[in-house]
């Protein structure tokens, strides 16, 4: 969730969830063979529709995530999605029938859709919502009495205690008891209802501030318990409330995957990557949720954003090539003010104008998520680094990657293993040819990468 970035620190929540109330069913990615999510941040419903049919159906998306369907407070900011005062769906980004709508024309593209559903609290102020509901911060009408809030009236203080994390406003917002029973059927009300819509999954938006044990509850009230969440739980050495607790529920997002990428992409050797995932302290791989950057982080500058060019198309690169975790590719528009909305109120007319970066259609990142779903189930072999900043690697006999984040280019000969034959470099649609011991060579330009896949021959 996030209000403002000075507000960052209490606004990084992230998690994904996936399976049933038993741990051991929570499924290691979203179900199905394609893994990766296009996060359309504050995206138009009407323009998502139109990109699942044009770009992630067709690129092998599986999941598409859309920002917040609640009826919010009104005002420009992109924050403002996060502050729902009721549950209608009739917010900045389209009214019922538009957010159905791309719904079901995602679904005949092959894209499933995950919606950022915002359940922690309601608002900070009062005022009219954007579909016309009055409210004031503990007063929702039809919905919400300020017997339905948290005690602790003041802002969380202290993350070394569970119950000030908990039950306190984050950022100021009104806290919801989501361990009253009422609070809890009306959360699941709001989720059931967006199930009949077609919805596929959750991104529980400050999951960490609601009790694991709340969470499991409104999930047990859902027309299909089994529906795919992933939870927005920071992860802070020494904190009372720890990622780990919620996998139970469902995928958990990795924040610490994406803080590292940024350094050592920045400061580091891409050779540190080798043994990337659990050996790192994360969560195991069949719970995580990961990214570069997502929409408060490019924000808080905790990780790579847009703005970091070669450096931020290698990392998506990497991520989408590396098995670990469910990835998500954030894509956002361009920003000065860190509190900006989207352009024309979120509809995006075509991908590169009016400050859309549409990163899951960068050329280099999209082409990687057919690479994703042709390699799924292989392991790393054939590793290769020159110590520094150069790194290769198989995903068994199904592809090969090359990545060069050194100033200068690089030429050597790799070995894989993969059958001999052509191939097409996906990330420059050039062709490699690989001979009968395995191997083939090339040259990378600084900052560039190489990456093949079996069942891709031609360009």
């Amino acid at each position: 969730m996030a209000r403002r970035t000075t507000l960052s620190a209490a606004l990084l929540l992230a998690a994904v969830a996936t399976v049933g109330m038993n741990p051991t069913s929570a499924q290691a990615s979203p179900p199905g063979t394609k893994d990766v999510t296009a996060v359309l941040f504050e995206w138009k419903y009407a323009s998502v529709a139109k990109e699942c049919t044009s770009t992630l159906g067709p690129a092998g998306y599986g999941f598409v995530q859309v920002s917040p369907p609640a009826e919010h407070i009104q005002g420009a900011q992109w924050w403002t999605s996060y502050q729902p005062v009721s549950y209608k769906i009739a917010g900045r980004l389209g009214d019922r029938t538009a957010f159905q709508n791309m719904v079901s024309t995602c679904h005949a593209a092959g894209v499933k859709v995950v919606v950022d559903t915002v359940i922690n609290h309601m608002s900070a102020g009062s005022g009219t919502g954007t579909g016309g509901s009055s409210y004031t911060k503990y007063n929702y009408p039809g919905l919400y009495s300020s017997y339905d809030f948290d005690d602790c009236t003041s802002q969380i203080s202290n993350y070394a205690d569970r119950w000030n994390v908990q039950h306190c406003e984050l950022v100021g917002l009104a806290d919801l008891d989501t361990g009253e029973s009422y609070v809890r059927g009306a959360i699941a009300g709001y989720m059931n209802d967006l199930l009949t819509l077609g919805v596929d999954g959750f991104r529980i938006d400050a999951a960490k501030h609601i009790d694991t044990a709340d969470l499991a509850n409104i999930k047990s009230r859902l027309t299909n318990p089994s529906a795919y969440w992933k939870q927005e739980v920071i992860y802070g050495a020494g904190e009372a409330v720890q990622p780990t607790e919620y996998t139970g529920n469902g995928d958990v997002q990795e924040f610490r995957y994406a803080y590292d990428l940024k350094r050592v992409f920045n400061n580091e050797n891409l050779a540190y990557l080798k043994n990337y995932g659990e050996a790192w302290g994360y969560l195991n791989s069949s719970v995580a949720g990961v990214f570069v950057d997502n929409h408060d982080t490019e924000r808080n500058g905790s990780t790579l954003t847009y703005k970091d060019g070669a450096t931020y198309t290698l990392a998506n690169v990497f991520m989408l090539a590396w098995p670990y975790g469910a990835p998500d590719v954030n894509s956002g528009y361009e920003w000065s003010d860190a509190d900006a909305g989207p352009p024309n109120g979120g509809t995006v007319n075509a991908c590169w104008q009016d400050g859309w970066k549409c990163q899951h259609k960068w050329p280099e990142i999209m082409r990687m998520v057919a690479f994703r779903n042709a390699t799924r189930g292989q392991a790393v072999t054939n590793w290769w680094d020159n110590g520094g900043d150069a790194i290769a690697f198989g995903r068994g006999s199904k592809g090969y990657v090359a990545i060069n984040h050194e100033s200068g280019s690089l030429s050597r000969t790799y070995q894989t293993s993969l059958p001999a034959g052509t191939y097409c470099n996906v990330q420059n649609n050039t062709t490699v040819t690989v001979n009968s011991s395995g191997q083939f060579t090339a040259t990378l330009g600084a900052h560039t990468a190489l990456a093949i896949y079996a069942g891709k021959s031609s360009c």
